[in-house]
Parts: structure tokens; sequence; C-alpha cells
């Protein structure tokens, strides 16, 4: 006998699944942007090697999970919540972190410029879509047919966050990229928020890609003051999101049954 439930996917969501598909991901990214021969901290130095070096991965990456999503029939589970948070008010954590995002933007240089690496920028926020998708929608959806929702959150933001040690094989620096792991937790966990309080990932996917992307242009040309005021604003509205996640946890019932054998 199988549950209603189990009628909306054309493959009963597993553990397994979900990892399997974290780890493709890694793998397809890495791949192809090493074989771009393009090194990490050389993709701003031209709009050719930023397509190059990042964005054909994301859109290669973009539609694969895309035609995945809908092979496995898990539209409904990755986008969606059954139900949104109890408490509502944690909103204000992911909004502080769309401030940094204005904050950022309203702090570059944007006479620094050029029509075509402004369109290879745009690409990045792709990674809006295929990180979320992956850590905050295929996994995700994996470990709640196994895992209670506090261990869903925790295994969700701290695998996105280590993805981002592969950075030091493309040519990061290996400091740099540690504190990068730890903001990204943090941002992790904003993410995680921001799906269980408004009920889509969608918001998720906007913010990360909007943040990913400020970032960037930030960092091209010099930036206004007002743009370091987000460097301080973003991982402020992370270790909220730590004090305050709880809160969206509590009550969930997000749990997807095991399908019987």
């Amino acid at each position: 006998m199988t549950t209603s439930t189990e009628h909306r996917y054309r493959v009963h969501p597993r553990v397994w699944i979900g990892l399997a598909i974290w780890v493709g991901y890694l793998v397809l990214v890495f791949a192809v942007q090493n074989l771009s021969g393009i090194p990490y901290d050389e993709w701003g130095d031209s709009a050719g090697n930023l397509f190059f070096g990042a964005g054909i991965s994301l859109i290669v990456a973009t539609v694969l999970l895309a035609f995945t999503t809908s092979l496995l029939g898990w539209w409904r589970p990755v986008m969606s919540e059954r139900s949104r948070s109890r408490h509502r008010w944690p909103i204000f954590i992911p909004i502080l972190m769309a401030v940094a995002v204005v904050l950022n933007l309203a702090g570059t240089d944007w006479s620094a410029y050029s029509g075509a690496f402004l369109a290879a920028s745009l690409v990045l926020a792709l990674v809006g879509f295929t990180e979320e998708i992956v850590n905050r929608g295929f996994l995700l959806v994996g470990l709640r047919t196994r895992l209670s929702e506090g261990w869903v959150w925790f295994l969700t933001s701290f695998m996105f966050a280590i993805t981002h040690f592969i950075n030091i094989a493309l040519g990061a620096e290996a400091g740099g990229t540690a504190l990068q792991v730890v903001f990204a937790f943090l941002a992790g966990t904003v993410f995680y928020i921001l799906r269980r309080v408004t009920g889509s990932l969608l918001w998720a996917m906007l913010l990360h890609g909007a943040w990913d992307f400020s970032v960037f242009a930030a960092g091209v040309g010099t930036p206004g003051d007002i743009a370091a005021i987000a460097n301080v604003l973003e991982p402020l509205a992370g270790i909220i999101g730590l004090a305050c996640v709880v809160f969206v946890i509590r009550g969930a019932d997000e749990r997807i049954p095991a399908r019987l054998p």
C-alpha cells in the first residue's frame, strides 16, 4: 500500500538520492571550472574569464538540475513546504541580509563595469538556483525521510558550507576560503529560515543569487564606504539566525514517510 504523499513523486525520496545529487553537483562544477584553466582568483580579471571560469558551469548545472527535478517528480517538495513556520517574525533575519545586498549594490563602482562584464557577472546569479536546489532542495528532501528537522537544518547548512572548500582546488587561498566556509554556514541558516517562514525555496534562491552577485559587483573597481557595512551586516544576520532558527524548526511537520517495501 502507498500513501497519497507518495503519488507526488516519480521516484520516492531517499537520503542517498539527495547525497548523490549533492556529490554529483560538486563533481560537475569542479570539472567544468577546472577544464576552463582559469584559476579562481583570476575570474574577476575579465568578462571572458568570469564567463568561462564560472558562468558555463552554472548554466550547465542549471539545465541538468531542472531536468533531474522533473525526472524525479520532486518539484513540489523541493520548492515548497507543506506548511510554513508558525513563527513568522524571524523574517527580519533574511531582510537584514537583503539590506546588505542593497548596501553592496549602492557601494558598487558601476563605472568600472563594461557591458560584457556586467552580462557575465549577472550569470553568477544562477548560483542562487543551483546551490539552493541542491542543498535546501534535493538534500533537504532526502534528509527529511530519515531525520528530525533540527538535523535537516544543521546538515543542509553544514554541507552547503563545506562545498566552498572546492575553491581551494580551483586556486583560492586556503585561509580566506576557511572564513568563507564559516560565513556560508551562517548564510545557509538564513536561507533555511527564509524557506521555512515563506514556505517556498524561491525566495531563498533569489536572495542567494542577489547576495553573490552583489558581493562580486562590490569587488569590481573601487567600492564606496557603504559597501563595508554589508560585510558586517550579512554575518550578523547569520549569527542572529543561529539564535532564532529553533523557532522555525519547532513544530515543523515536514517529515516525508519512508515508502513501504
